[in-house]
């Protein structure tokens, strides 16, 4: 077997699950080199959740962040995460959006573009990989990876090999709640690698306490890539330590060869930062806890502690255990979607309404209304009929691509933003977020010590 490869996700994934994605931008910049001289495959930087706080939380401009990493980093690839059809936002975008918007990530500096949607429906996928293919980014479609009666070996296999077909350069399997236990994973892998010979990553997060037993049965089985954190920002809901795993490997066939001088250094380099997210209460020690009921109920971690905060504002926390058991529920009714954003959150939120007004769908968020009508995609399972129409009635729901009942939408982004954006990348930012992306560049133009800083409760959002 060839050496193993790893991708370093303390840029991105690392500090969005441990302390809501508030690494800055001068924080991140001084330690690149030495990052960029370990040997890693590749660097998660961008995309996600940072696009977001860049300018909700940090008042910085993400893609001045992704051009300021770029500059620093000449010998590692530079990796980034999109939502398929919501991009970085929250909602279909027009595909000239899309394209625009995957052009403008190459052009200023991503090598990668991982490329997922929260239902594996592969039509709100195909406009974002050409574009990536097309502009000459190297394009990694991740199945995103939950358990249910439909979700079986065979329906991964099938996804897999579509993804292969439809021209992908990698697959990543994406177990965004890390529930994917160690031996299911070796099965997973080898069956995955008898329907495509494309290069396969596995992506997953500590919180269960199962992640580095999945990883070294991932590797028997022939993983050609998997996501570390630095130690500094890994384990509880971030990825396994990056040290650690390649300290276990040194020497063995699959060594992936990376500096560990340098790995210790730059986990150093985090320490001081780290106490500073954790004196200031961002850094929640809550999400370093290993929590192995997630394995159970099968949420991710952060969505546990999203209907924590939901209950204990409506005076209800002592009904957890009765929303716990409603989700599985939901998600049935709902075709089984996977517990990734957007529908994690949706799912969730439908399981608190469903228990506290004592009647299930009495009421019903706009978001899961559109999800019934066919607005995000394909479930993966048939709905329950008889939910459907409680719902929506008998409206018929929409079959084909979501984004198709979507026009060009760029230029009218551009005559609404006007003299504030200076660039394509400034209406990118409108279009993402039009009420805070606006706010952001209104401000841009003033002095600085005339802006107040606001402080907002920050929300731990799991990819």
């Amino acid at each position: 077997m060839d050496k193993l490869k790893i991708t370093e996700t303390v840029l991105r994934d690392g500090h969005q699950s441990l302390i809501a994605t508030r690494l800055r931008t001068d924080e991140i910049l001084p330690i690149l080199e030495k990052m960029d001289q370990v040997g890693y495959y590749a660097l998660e930087v961008w995309g996600g959740a940072t696009f977001d706080a860049c300018i909700r939380f940090l008042d910085e401009d993400p893609w001045e962040r992704l051009r300021e990493i770029k500059k620093r980093v000449k010998n590692t690839k530079l990796q980034m995460l999109l939502r398929g059809q919501n991009l970085l936002g929250y909602r279909h975008y027009g595909d000239d959006i899309v394209e625009k918007f995957v052009e403008k990530s190459i052009t200023n500096g991503i090598d990668i573009i991982r490329i997922f949607d929260a239902l594996n429906d592969l039509r709100n996928i195909k406009v974002a990989a050409a574009a990536t293919k097309k502009f000459g980014g190297h394009c990694q479609i991740a199945i995103s990876y939950t358990i249910s009666p439909v979700h079986t070996t065979e329906y991964y296999k099938k996804l897999a090999k579509d993804i292969d077909e439809m021209g992908a350069d990698s697959i990543a399997i994406k177990d965004m709640a890390g529930i994917l236990l160690p031996e299911y994973g070796y099965e997973l892998i080898k069956a995955i690698k008898t329907v495509t010979n494309l290069p396969l990553e596995l992506h997953t997060h500590a919180t269960s306490g199962i992640s580095e037993m999945l990883y070294q049965k991932a590797i028997e089985a022939g993983i050609d890539i998997i996501d570390t954190a630095i130690s500094t920002f890994a384990g509880g809901t971030s990825q396994p330590a990056t040290e650690s795993i390649v300290r276990a490997l040194k020497g063995t066939e699959r060594d992936p060869g990376l500096n560990l001088t340098l790995l210790k250094e730059i986990a150093e380099y985090f320490k001081p930062i780290r106490k500073k997210y954790i004196d200031d209460g961002t850094l929640n020690p809550q999400a370093l806890f290993t929590e192995p009921s997630i394995l159970e109920y099968q949420l991710p971690g952060g969505m546990l502690s999203n209907l924590v905060s939901q209950l204990t504002a409506q005076k209800a926390a002592n009904r957890y255990e009765e929303v716990l058991r409603e989700i599985p529920k939901v998600r049935e009714d709902l075709g089984f979607p996977p517990l990734v954003t957007p529908l994690s959150q949706m799912v969730g939120t439908q399981a608190v309404f469903n228990v506290l007004s004592g009647e299930r769908y009495k009421m019903v968020p706009k978001e899961i209304k559109d999800f019934v009508k066919g607005l995000y995609g394909k479930s993966p399972a048939p709905m329950n009929a008889e939910i459907v129409h409680k719902i929506i009635g008998d409206e018929v729901p929409y079959t084909g691509r979501p984004a198709d009942l979507l026009g060009p939408e760029l230029e009218t982004l551009k005559l609404e933003i006007g003299t504030l954006a200076k660039t394509d990348e400034d209406v990118l930012i409108y279009a993402m977020f039009p009420q805070i992306g606006k706010g952001y560049l209104e401000n841009r133009e003033k002095p600085k010590n005339i802006i107040q800083e606001t402080k907002v409760q920050h929300i731990n959002i799991v990819f």
